[in-house]
């Protein structure tokens, strides 16, 4: 089950839950420190693919003004092969799609996850940068 929930509704539990997961992911599993919890954590829309109680999958997403934005993309390691990063990142489109209409997405993408990203219709817009030493380039997708 997807569920959609800004902070301020998340309980405790669920807010400890995802924090833990993006740790693991992008400091722990990329071996990459950062400041991983940042300021949009306070506003921001989380998307959470939930099953049997257990978080398998996850996003966020920023409204930015001028365009939205989503990122932590993430599947909790012993649920990867699944096919659960297309349905989280469907998901995150098709909400961004409701709550945003007409509203750009630009995302922030792992540079090795380029084409996972053109097949849902994002476009490259900036060459490879470094970002926390990780490989990454800017993605846009109009409607």
């Amino acid at each position: 089950m997807i569920t959609v929930k800004k902070t301020n509704e998340l309980s405790p539990k669920e807010l400890i839950t995802i924090l833990k997961a993006r740790v693991d992911v992008f400091v722990v599993e990329q071996n990459c420190p950062y400041q991983e919890v940042d300021d949009s954590d306070y506003d921001d829309l989380h998307v959470c693919l939930i099953e049997n109680n257990e978080l398998k999958a996850y996003t966020r997403i920023i409204d930015k003004s001028d365009h939205i934005t989503f990122g932590r993309v993430l599947v909790v390691e012993k649920y990867r092969k699944d096919g659960l990063g297309k349905k989280i990142v469907a998901s995150t489109i098709n909400e961004i799609k409701q709550r945003f209409p007409d509203q750009p997405i630009q995302i922030q993408a792992q540079a090795y996850l380029q084409k996972f990203y053109a097949s849902f219709g994002f476009k490259a817009i900036s060459d490879v940068y470094l970002e926390d030493n990780i490989p990454h380039l800017d993605m846009l997708m109009t409607f």
